[in-house]
């Protein structure tokens, strides 16, 4: 009967015991997350090993794998609220939810675990030569011990532009965002991370209501909401700021879909809105293929404008792409940041014709960030700055991160409601060494009857 019993009891009766913090008794001495993060000299990037130094930290759990988003991995902060420094603990262990909740305050034992510097961020693990990788499931107990407090973790409020090195591992809470227009259209809404360009994680575009800014939001594609729609309106995200896999731009990361809060309505900003229906007639009004177009000079000879406008030298540039001439920006390699350069048409006349529509094809590809944005104005003054612009609602497309698609995707917007003569205009905007997504832009054309 006894043994009968016991076998009913549910595994996470008695695997999560409850316990009086008085329980916890530490012999050693503590220091601070902030203080073991400074053990790391990334000048030399050496792996850092604690011996004899019976020394431990404490932090709240700020990562949830319930949901499949985190795999193998704990996240602490060492405040529940205004925290100072977060670190990235490797545990050899799936389901660390059900023991090491979110906001479970533990302690770890630092002699025998390594530090190292790694997809953009401070990890302890144990050493195995010259790589850091998860404590062992054997081990966990002797170095993570759990209290029996759990706290109530208060994001940290921050802006996209307060972003900073300092800030990575923290949990986060960022205000009055929406996900690019691109990715929430009426008749394709994207999901987390089930799209076909997605490998490993699926990255879509969060931007600022107020600024404009943007970040993406990273999605593991094991994680069990992968297919879910990402939300269509605006509001707040909660997550842990960190790095992408390849450590080359922020990142937000989220324990559920839960924690966006994004019911509210959208702050796009104003589009040129014609009728929005696509009659493309047969009277070529503009076009241009960019054969023979192999430098700016000759560019310059057919009346495009191509110019940096933050300062750089990184502008459009004619490149021959399997076998087809096309212009390619991009921000990878460069030193600039931001980036921003233009691409403008010559005058393009309407004035006799009707039903004008504006189609281009353009490829992403190393995608980091939706970045291209497409304009047009009745007044162009030469300078793209001291221009009046209205934008468009171009077909921009996410392409894949950490390889160079081939496929291009066509565009086509209504400009019919326009008069007169117009300019198109193509606008960049990256930043090195996070923001830099490549476009090739290609048949540009403007179609009426």
């Amino acid at each position: 009967m006894i043994l009968t019993i016991v076998s009913c009891v549910k595994t996470d009766d008695f695997e999560l015991p409850e316990m009086d913090i008085s329980q916890v008794e530490i012999e050693g001495d503590f220091t601070s997350i902030e203080a073991v993060k400074g053990n790391y000299n990334f000048e030399t990037g050496q792996i850092y090993t604690f011996q004899e130094t019976d020394t431990w930290i404490t932090g709240y759990v700020i990562s949830d794998d319930a949901a499949g988003n985190f795999y193998k991995e704990l996240i602490i902060q060492d405040k529940p609220s205004n925290p100072n420094a977060g670190i990235h603990l490797l545990l050899d262990h799936n389901s660390l939810f059900e023991t090491f909740n979110f906001g479970r305050k533990i302690y770890v034992k630092l002699d025998g675990l390594s530090l190292w510097y790694n997809n953009g961020v401070l990890q302890l693990g144990i050493q195995n030569r010259g790589d850091v990788v998860a404590i062992p499931n054997s081990l966990i107990d002797d170095h993570v011990i759990r209290s029996g407090e759990t706290a109530e973790i208060v994001p940290l409020k921050i802006g996209i532009s307060d972003f900073s090195s300092e800030l990575k591992n923290l949990y986060v809470k960022i205000e009055n965002v929406q996900f690019d227009r691109n990715l929430v259209k009426e008749d394709h809404v994207f999901s987390f991370a089930s799209n076909p360009a997605d490998q490993y994680d699926g990255e879509r575009q969060l931007e600022s209501c107020e600024t404009g800014e943007t970040v993406l939001l990273s999605t593991s594609t094991y994680s069990n909401f992968k297919s879910l729609l990402i939300p269509t309106g605006s509001g707040s995200v909660e997550g842990i700021l960190t790095r992408d896999f390849y450590d080359e731009h922020y990142v937000i990361v989220v324990n559920s879909p839960d924690m966006l809060d994004m019911n509210g309505s959208r702050c796009d900003r104003v589009y040129l809105n014609c009728d929005g229906n696509i009659n493309e007639g047969s009277k070529i009004l503009f076009e241009e293929n960019f054969e023979g177009v192999t430098s700016n000079t000759t560019l310059n000879s057919r009346h495009w404008t191509n110019v940096n406008v933050s300062g750089g030298e990184v502008k459009f540039k004619p490149t021959l792409s399997s076998g087809n001439r096309v212009l390619r920006i991009s921000a990878y390699n460069t030193i600039e940041s931001p980036l921003e350069a233009w691409l403008v048409t010559p005058p393009v006349d309407l004035n006799n014709s009707v039903n004008e529509v504006l189609s281009f094809d353009i490829l992403s590809s190393f995608d980091k960030g939706l970045l291209m944005q497409v304009f047009v104005s009745k007044n162009f003054t030469g300078d793209p700055r001291t221009t009046e612009w209205i934008r468009v609602d171009a077909n921009i497309p996410l392409g894949p991160s950490g390889s160079n698609s081939r496929i291009f995707t066509n565009s086509k917007i209504d400009i019919s409601c326009i008069e007169g003569r117009i300019w198109i205009g193509f606008r960049y905007l990256g930043s090195a060494p996070d923001k830099t997504t490549t476009y090739d832009l290609d048949n540009v054309r403007v179609i009426g009857e």
